[in-house]
């Protein structure tokens, strides 16, 4: 695959068809010696990143329109993000072990696959309980692409340029967050809420072949060894019960799901301690500190930022009777701001403290949620924007410092395990902030659509959910400086 020269913000590619150095553990690692390119595997599996933020975000400023389409209810709507965390949460863990041990080129096109064939399901589901099933589906291929990425450039990229890898990865994520809320709003309130999911499989379609054809690498870490299937089966139940419990805490089911769940991920620790092969390396957060505090500063971060574009889509679609299209260049805000700071933030933390550039982007994104606990039916939309440039600067901040310093707080035998590890406290997180949201929605509204007559209780909600959400975003500012120094490169400083 031959892509000219050409020149970055961060500096220039090229020559680009050269062979990847490979030491002797990357020869190890390293099944097939092709003659890849540094750039063009970076330039894949960032064009494969793009899809999951794109549809989420495009997703969010479509869900009255989809909400009228299947005639959902406020928590309805919820579980229209909230199925594919999960499903997502669930698969991630153990497909990045299995990524390790049986290739994760291979993983990594079977769930572009996926997430491409669950779009055209649900682009025609017929119920609103289908369209939450193919979401479903969605979170399954969405593991298996997001639980090898990271990996991969990990396993191509050597330690001196990984940040800078990671912050231009990042930086295509965001870009497919910027373009959701504008390119979904422009669709939905032309084309219908489908036309969003088409483009995806136009997307995805493009991916799938360039992955087939141009991708030709493999690369393993654990080949030959066992897959923790008991494990897998444990962890998947314990998340399952905890989320679902959790949205349904008000009731006595709620309370006996959430124990049981909470019983069974105590019972997955014991056990992944216990076996020679896990499908997820609890001594890496017992015996590493870096990795352990900078895994939950995401986890607690996530948590606190990820339902601020859900809650702001009704918000302004509901509240302040704002167009899709509108609504989608309000929201485009903070995915805009990023996309343009996660490259520098990545190149820099290859030279200063992860903890150091993470925690200034927690305590912005702290100003923002704080800002959002204010708003109402009153409120300007440049307050709406401002408030969300500060969350998004934050974002920009934190993301890639906290990646890097994840990524290269473990050893390369491990690196697809701190991948799906990353990916799974950012999961999490998404998944704990969707559960809070569902758990005030069921309190505060309860199983009614959101109308006229309901704004009051929705914005009582809102208040309430940004409020909690501040509270955790503060917390992760300590835990995020409090995990302690990045050791492997003598050129950084603080």
């Amino acid at each position: 695959m031959i892509f000219p020269c050409f020149q970055h913000p961060l500096g220039t590619y090229g020559p680009v068809l050269r062979k990847i150095p490979m030491s002797t553990s990357n020869r190890a690692e390293n099944e097939t010696e092709e003659i890849v390119s540094k750039e063009a595997v970076l330039i894949l599996i960032t064009a494969a990143s793009i899809m999951n933020p794109f549809l989420i975000s495009a997703v969010n400023v479509a869900l009255p329109s989809i909400g009228e389409h299947f005639h959902m209810h406020a928590v309805a709507l919820s579980w229209v993000n909230s199925a594919l965390l999960l499903a997502s949460s669930v698969f991630l863990v153990p497909f990045g072990r299995i990524a390790d041990i049986y290739g994760r080129k291979l993983i990594f096109l079977v769930g572009t696959i996926i997430y491409t064939v669950s779009s055209i399901l649900c682009m025609s589901a017929g119920s609103g309980i289908l369209f939450i099933l193919y979401r479903g589906l969605q979170g399954i291929g969405n593991a298996m692409v997001f639980a090898t990425s990271l990996a991969i450039i990990t396993s191509v990229f050597p330690p001196e340029e990984r940040g800078r890898a990671l912050g231009i990865n990042l930086a295509g994520i965001y870009v497919g967050l910027a373009l959701g809320p504008f390119i979904g709003g422009l669709l939905t309130q032309h084309f219908g809420w489908q036309s969003i999911f088409f483009v995806q499989i136009l997307i995805g379609t493009s991916v799938t072949a360039l992955i087939v054809f141009k991708l030709r690498a493999e690369w393993r870490s654990a080949n030959g060894e066992r897959f923790d299937l008991t494990g897998s089966l444990i962890y998947a139940a314990a998340l399952i019960m905890i989320f679902y419990g959790f949205s349904v805490l008000s009731s006595c089911i709620g309370i006996i799901l959430t124990s049981l769940g909470i019983m069974a991920f105590i019972g997955f620790i014991t056990w992944e301690g216990r076996i020679k092969q896990p499908v997820l390396e609890i001594g890496l957060f017992r015996n590493n500190q870096l990795f352990a505090f900078s895994n939950l500063a995401s986890l607690l971060y996530y948590t606190a930022t990820f339902a601020i574009p859900f809650l702001l889509s009704l918000y302004l679609q509901y509240v302040k009777s704002l167009t899709p299209e509108i609504a989608g260049i309000v929201l485009v805000s903070e995915p805009v701001m990023m996309a343009l700071l996660s490259p520098f933030a990545g190149r820099l933390s290859d030279y200063v403290q992860p903890r150091v550039i993470s925690s200034v982007g927690m305590s912005l994104s702290t100003i923002g949620i704080v800002m959002l606990i204010f708003i109402s039916g009153r409120t300007g939309i440049g307050y709406v924007i401002t408030s969300l440039i500060f969350v998004g600067v934050g974002f920009g901040l934190f993301t890639p410092s906290n990646t890097n310093a994840i990524m290269g707080s473990v050893s390369k035998k491990y690196s697809g395990v701190a991948s799906g590890t990353t990916g799974t406290m950012r999961l999490l997180g998404q998944m704990s902030g969707m559960g809070v949201t569902l758990l005030v929605f069921a309190l505060v509204i309860g199983n009614i659509r959101i109308t006229v007559e309901h704004y009051d209780a929705f914005m009582k909600s809102v208040r309430l959910l940004f409020i909690v959400f501040s509270i955790l975003c503060f917390c992760g500012i300590f835990v995020s400086l409090f995990r302690g120094k990045m050791t492997d490169r003598t050129s950084r400083s603080e």
